[in-house]
């Protein structure tokens, strides 16, 4: 009687398990590791708040990347720190929110401000010490981090700053935003570039007498604010997905958390962050 009161027990539970299950749903996507820290916050949030039966697997290797893995059908979307190219031929993109891409040197260094010229410099090999920016307090090699071609930081700072020229051999070329914080972190002479989300304990310096800070990027006064996009196929596009980037250009709720997480709300109602 026991084993059959067992058995009925489990079975019951079974059943019970079924409906909860069922409609279930995995969106697959890749991308942005600038936008890495929102994206997943509105993930949750959604998930939680918004639809239960939704959940995101996201892979954070590169806008560039992303996109590539959309267009061969292994994401459903890819999360993109770049505008559109020539070469995401059937692709879509839904701009989500505003992001800064800031420039970050070490507590060490004195400099508050740097011009875009300046930056050009640096990152082309043109200018190599520090004793040449004015405002440092340092007289050692410029250490120039930045992104690997995958990501579409690499890319947004190619056409922001270097003019479409190549970065020089010099830059200590990195896979992460986080990577890039770090390294400047660590390393007196250093300068660094990373989105707006990851400016945690670091020293972001002005661009142009401009702060990267969320109410320059919202006015579009600083001078390398940009969109974070949702990348989707053209061709039948998910719809959950679709969904998805509806409530986060829409909802209130989004609104905050792109605002807590690092990002800054463009469509949602503001917030007093603004």
């Amino acid at each position: 009687m026991r084993i059959k009161t067992l058995a009925l027990a489990a079975l019951a539970l079974f059943g019970l398990a079924v409906p909860a299950s069922a409609g279930a749903q995995t969106l697959i996507g890749s991308g942005s590791v600038a936008a890495q820290p929102v994206l997943e916050a509105l993930f949750k949030t959604y998930t939680k708040q918004v639809n239960h039966k939704i959940h995101f697997i996201y892979t954070a290797d590169g806008g560039n990347a992303g996109v590539k893995e959309v267009q061969s059908g292994k994401s459903q979307f890819a999360g993109q720190a770049r505008t559109p190219l020539p070469s995401d031929v059937g692709t879509t993109y839904i701009s989500l929110y505003l992001d800064g891409l800031c420039i970050d040197v070490n507590n060490q260094n004195k400099l508050n401000n740097i011009t875009i010229e300046q930056l050009r410099d640096i990152y082309l090999g043109l200018t190599t010490n520090w004793r040449s920016i004015p405002g440092s307090s340092l007289s050692s090699t410029i250490d120039p981090v930045g992104r690997d071609s995958n990501g579409g930081t690499y890319t947004f700072f190619l056409q922001a700053v270097l003019e479409n020229h190549a970065p020089s051999t010099v830059v200590n070329a990195l896979t992460a935003d986080g990577l890039v914080v770090n390294a400047v972190k660590q390393d007196p002479s250093a300068i660094g570039y990373a989105g707006l989300a990851w400016q945690h304990n670091i020293k972001s310096v002005a661009l142009n007498g401009v702060a990267c800070t969320a109410k320059s990027v919202y006015k579009e006064t600083y001078p390398l604010w940009r969109f974070i996009y949702l990348v989707v196929p053209t061709a039948n596009p998910s719809k959950a997905v679709e969904k998805f980037a509806d409530w986060v250009r829409t909802s209130p709720l989004a609104g905050e958390v792109i605002d807590k997480a690092g990002g800054v709300a463009k469509y949602n109602k503001k917030s007093k962050k603004h």
